[in-house]
């Protein structure tokens, strides 16, 4: 495992000027119900960390963000339902100065860069150490510092340049959505717009790519590292009343 905080704070924080709290109001979201609570159990001891909720899928995430309004949220990298990065935007328009500290359980530097690149403020690996876990939620809740424990080799793919990718961030996840043979509608479902939208994302993804077809545009993504390897998702949410 690396250690390595400091640097300037990505640009979704607080204005500096802005007095830090005297507590954390943290919020616990893992699709998990035993990781969770257990992290609810060891952050508890913590006497200036308050635990203002616990939730197990980015739908809850959203709406409790909405409610508490969490100085930090404590982000399953793989939280079921929306993407990571689809979580991280509708968390910041319901708590706009909610920052993110991203828990992972597998070595995805790539997705790392990304989330990063989004506005998380810290990324740990689910083997940290309570230190190294309590120090990231002060490091960042307080003074607003990045704050990464992760591999060696995710910290030297970090602190590359990104490579150049084509697709825009929209197209990336829609096409990462169909690799893992998601329907337009489901898609429109996860990502809150309209099937026709999804339509016209995948026709430009077409062309950026040279591709002829939904599985040849994965193939040739995938080819080019441009999206993540299949992972097994989370279920998709339950259809509205």
């Amino acid at each position: 495992m690396m250690y390595a905080h400091g640097g300037a704070p990505p640009s979704s924080e607080e204005p500096a000027t802005a007095a830090p709290p005297r507590r954390l109001r943290v919020l616990l979201a893992d699709g998990h119900a035993l990781f969770r609570d257990g992290l609810a159990e060891l952050l508890s001891m913590e006497a200036d960390l308050d635990i203002v909720g616990r939730v197990g899928d980015s739908i809850a995430t959203i709406e409790t963000c909405r409610q508490t309004r969490p100085h930090l949220v404590l982000l399953d990298i793989r939280l079921p339902y929306h993407p990571i990065l689809t979580t991280m935007q509708s968390v910041r328009e319901a708590a706009p100065h909610a920052r993110f500290v991203v828990l992972a359980t597998d070595d995805e530097p790539r997705l790392f860069q990304e989330v990063l690149a989004a506005g998380a403020h810290g990324v740990l690996m689910k083997t940290a150490t309570r230190e190294e876990l309590v120090g990231a939620i002060r490091a960042i809740g307080y003074q607003g510092k990045t704050f990464l424990s992760v591999s060696q080799r995710s910290a030297r793919e970090i602190a590359r340049p990104a490579r150049a990718n084509p697709l825009s961030p929209r197209e990336s996840q829609i096409l990462e959505l169909a690799a893992k043979a998601l329907s337009n509608a489901q898609i429109a479902t996860l990502l809150f717009i309209s099937e026709g939208t999804v339509k016209r994302h995948l026709t430009n993804i077409y062309a950026k790519l040279g591709a002829v077809s939904r599985l040849d545009a994965v193939n040739r993504a995938r080819a080019g590292g441009l999206i993540q390897p299949a992972v097994e998702g989370g279920e998709l949410p339950p259809p509205a009343e």
